[in-house]
């Protein structure tokens, strides 16, 4: 209570005429990450709900949780395995200084240092997407006069997912630049974008270091290990070779397998995107549109068959657990801002987004993923297709009136 008291009393100094105006940004930011906002609509007509900018960014952050704890157990995992692999009982650094000193040590058997070790990945690499984006959020939001909206907690968690955990900090900071920047804020911010922001910072990286955001030593962070990803083992050898790296699919359901931070485990994914449609966040037709666009063009790949590209063959339910496609499913084709808003555009959005994925993975060996691109693609078109949708309902009525 005591709180709200403080920023109520302070408040005047950042509204209009008080001596620290041009910073009110700042404080609508910090008082409604703390309290539901106050504001309402002031002129007719008026639309109540439940349902604000504030809660479905909260639950999507909730949705997220599943994903975070098992992406942080199985970065620690996959990093104390390769240690324990490799014979090194004291690798250097601080991460040895601080499990030393807690008395764990780098023990794949050991959950706790499985998580904890995750967790001096995801952290770091966490705080400075949160401190370089959130500076870009402040600043246009300083400079237009507006409120920092809460978007941002759910594009930096996103960006913070698809990153490998190896990925350098500097790297991370110039990612998420250019996410916010060219991906949301010169289009007007939060609602005005057309593609997901997150996305775009990865796809940036991803474009401009591909030595740095791909490759088959990228996902485990220690040095001097190295393995092929799944995709890549498919793509050469045929989805039978994942048995012999160790893969199955059980385990890429339960994420037990190397890959970025969030994006391993299927399973995590899908309970996300339960808690989304349930809570009526998520659109169901953009998920039914993306299973069946992605399970009818990997069955009729799978009929058509290749002699030298392994990838024909691979299963849908394959594709379904491997890479970004679980985790690009539940949290960016549902993304509301940049999908179709048209009920039959959502089907042919997510449909367009299933064939790009398989298309992109099978056919063109230079991007073995494809998830990203996919969701890209189909952000670039999503308005020209509620365009065509809206253009043939109006023509449909105007034949039946006439």
């Amino acid at each position: 209570m005591g709180a709200r008291k403080f920023f109520d009393r302070i408040e005047p100094n950042f509204t209009k005429g008080g001596k620290w105006e041009k910073w009110f940004p700042v404080y609508e930011m910090v008082e409604s990450f703390l309290y539901t906002p106050k504001t309402v609509t002031a002129a007719a007509p008026h639309a109540r709900s439940y349902i604000d900018m504030k809660r479905i960014m909260t639950y999507v952050v909730i949705a997220t949780i599943p994903t975070i704890l098992v992406g942080l157990w199985n970065t620690g995992y996959q990093a104390n395995s390769a240690i324990a692999a490799m014979g090194q009982t004291d690798p250097e650094g601080w991460r040895q200084l601080l499990l030393a000193s807690l008395g764990i040590g780098f023990n794949p058997a050991n959950p706790i240092a499985n998580f904890l070790h995750g967790f001096t990945y995801f952290l770091p690499i966490y705080i400075v997407t949160l401190a370089v984006g959130g500076f870009w959020e402040v600043l246009f939001a300083t400079i237009r006069r507006h409120e920092v909206n809460e978007g941002f907690l759910v594009t930096s968690m996103l960006y913070v997912l698809i990153m490998p955990a190896t990925a350098p900090l500097w790297q991370v900071a110039l990612g998420i630049s250019f996410g916010v920047v060219i991906g949301k804020e010169v289009f007007g911010g939060t609602g005005k974008n057309f593609l997901n922001p997150a996305l775009v910072g990865r796809a940036f990286l991803y474009f401009a270091y591909p030595a740095s955001m791909s490759g088959d030593s990228v996902w485990v962070p220690v040095d001097g290990f190295s393995g092929a990803t799944a995709l890549a083992v498919s793509a050469s050898d045929g989805v039978q070779a994942l048995a012999g790296e160790g893969i199955t699919w059980w385990g890429a359901f339960a994420g037990t397998i190397q890959g970025c931070l969030g994006e391993t485990s299927a399973l995590a994914c899908f309970i996300g995107l339960a808690f989304l449609i349930a809570t009526k966040i998520a659109n169901w037709r953009l998920v039914v549109g993306c299973l069946a666009g992605m399970i009818g063009f990997s069955l009729l790949l799978n009929v058509i068959g290749s002699a030298d590209n392994p990838m024909f063959a691979m299963p849908w339910y394959w594709h379904l657990v491997l890479g970004g496609y679980a985790f690009g499913l539940a949290f960016m084709v549902t993304e509301p801002v940049s999908a179709s808003h048209t009920n039959l555009g959502r089907y042919i959005y997510g449909a367009l987004i299933g064939v790009m994925v398989v298309m992109i993975r099978v056919i063109n060996p230079a991007f073995p993923e494809g998830m990203m691109l996919a969701i890209l693609f189909g952000n670039i078109f999503a308005p020209l297709i509620d365009y065509f949708v809206a253009r043939a309902n109006i023509a449909r009525r105007v034949k039946r009136n006439a």
